[in-house]
């Protein structure tokens, strides 16, 4: 019989996670303070934020432990297992090996909860009482509401109106763990009520979201701010899903030639992709790594590498990233959890020096992707996750036709039980591929360049 799943024990989960501002060729700039365009500093930054998670931002040590209490509810799901994609192999015809890490497996069902635990845990031991955030298909709101609900703290969450639409089942289990969840742009904001005056029927966007989630912390004693990707420390906690897949690559004598991960503000494609990275920088490693975004928000393949905002209002620092301007309004696809203007500075930075690789698919071919997946390994995925499958299944087709016998590791970051909406629209012929246009996008581009 073949072995599908490569596990580890709960003793083999790694201890640290891996930082890749120790080993980049060239670091990424510092966050501006928005009103002074001076490099932010931790007194910028702890009116939202715990000094242990600052820290973290802007350390350039290459291992952060995990603290025992953290890898304690990680032990629930972790570490999670690695799949040998035999009967989709087989659906291809391709000589190439095809991997996945199951990262859906944890409660909330996609590998937000990696770095949603962290963060509660380090909220905890700095007295914050409670917690607020943004969300966009649901699965970092899930997380968080789950983190806060192991640690004791009240969670308020603020959902992209039109996923909290789309996916009322994330909502409800948000509810279930506690937290309390708003349909983004709401009227209890001043972001919101500005986005509300200039457009009453908004379907609300990550951006939007962020601003509101960042005033409401921002106006509370009690409250921190919690951010589900972009940020470096949540980049850095997310690094335990590489981490793991090198040690089960370890155990089938087997290396990845390409690693591949969804990408909206970066976590995912992080998470798998940088403890690899930092091979191919420190042991000359011939790896491939290819972040997947949608064309309806084409960040890192049509964006630009400057200075932006966060968020829509201006509250957060200045990041430099690949943008597609802080006031860019994707259109309403399923795939929630990519509609996000900007990318991980972090992840940019690789991708301007020429570390990493961006592709951007359609809609259509995702989903076509994803039952693809779904009826030979027979687990249905998010719509996010599945933007990676569409890049293994291409790259998996190009070594069919080159007839070379590479090895694809793509992230499996989240089921799609809660997005069967999505799935019904599909089958139903109602979902189209969505090119925003390029003259929108440099109109965008041109309007953040004015205001810098």
């Amino acid at each position: 019989m073949k072995e599908r799943k490569i596990t580890l024990s709960e003793k083999e989960i790694p201890k640290k996670w891996y930082n890749i501002q120790a080993d980049m060729p060239n670091p990424m700039q510092p966050p501006l303070n928005p009103q002074t365009k001076k490099p932010a500093g931790p007194d910028d930054l702890s009116a939202i934020f715990p000094m242990s998670l600052i820290e973290q931002e802007v350390s350039s040590e290459r291992w952060i432990d995990i603290p025992e209490e953290v890898l304690d509810i990680y032990s629930l799901w972790r570490p999670s297992p690695l799949y040998r994609a035999y009967n989709l192999e087989k659906a291809l015809g391709t000589p190439a090996r095809i991997y996945y890490k199951h990262e859906g497996v944890s409660p909330a069902g996609s590998h937000k909860p990696n770095t949603a635990v962290a963060q509660a845990y380090y909220n905890k031991q700095a007295g914050v009482k409670r917690l607020s955030t943004e969300t966009g298909a649901g699965q970092w709101g899930c997380s968080l509401a789950l983190g806060c609900n192991y640690f004791g703290l009240e969670c308020s969450v603020y959902m992209v109106k039109v996923s909290f639409h789309q996916k009322p089942y994330r909502k409800s289990l948000m509810q279930v763990w506690g937290a309390d969840v708003y349909a983004s742009p709401t009227d209890m904001t001043n972001s919101g009520r500005d986005v509300l005056a200039k457009n009453p029927d908004s379907l609300g966007s990550l951006g939007i979201a962020i601003s509101e989630a960042v005033e409401d912390a921002a106006g509370r004693d009690d409250t921190n701010y919690s951010l589900g990707s972009v940020l470096n420390h949540v980049m850095l906690h997310q690094t335990i899903i590489g981490l793991e897949c090198q040690k089960q690559f370890k155990l089938v004598d087997d290396y990845p030639d390409y690693v591949i991960g969804c990408c909206g503000g970066g976590s995912n494609f992080a998470g798998i992709s940088f403890p690899f990275i930092y091979d191919k920088i420190t042991k000359d490693k011939n790896i491939r790594a290819i972040g997947i975004e949608p064309k309806a928000c084409p960040t890192l393949t049509k964006g630009a590498f400057t200075y932006d905002f966060g968020d829509v209002a201006g509250y957060t620092p200045l990041m430099m990233m690949y943008t597609l301007g802080h006031d860019f309004m994707p259109n309403g696809i399923h795939a929630g959890g990519l509609r996000y203007h900007g990318e991980s500075p972090l992840v940019s930075q690789l991708y301007k020096d020429g570390l990493i690789e961006a592709r951007a698919y359609g809609q259509e071919g995702v989903f076509e992707a994803a039952l693809t997946f779904a009826r030979t390994e027979g687990i249905l995925p998010a719509p996010e996750t599945a933007h990676a499958i569409k890049g293994a299944i291409d790259v998996a087709l190009e070594c069919k036709e080159a007839a070379e016998e590479k090895t694809i590791l793509f992230n499996l970051s989240g089921h799609g039980h809660f997005d069967l909406t999505a799935y019904d629209d599909y089958l139903a012929g109602k979902i189209q591929d969505i090119e925003y246009p390029k003259g929108l996008i440099d109109q965008s581009i041109a309007s953040l360049e004015k205001l810098l």
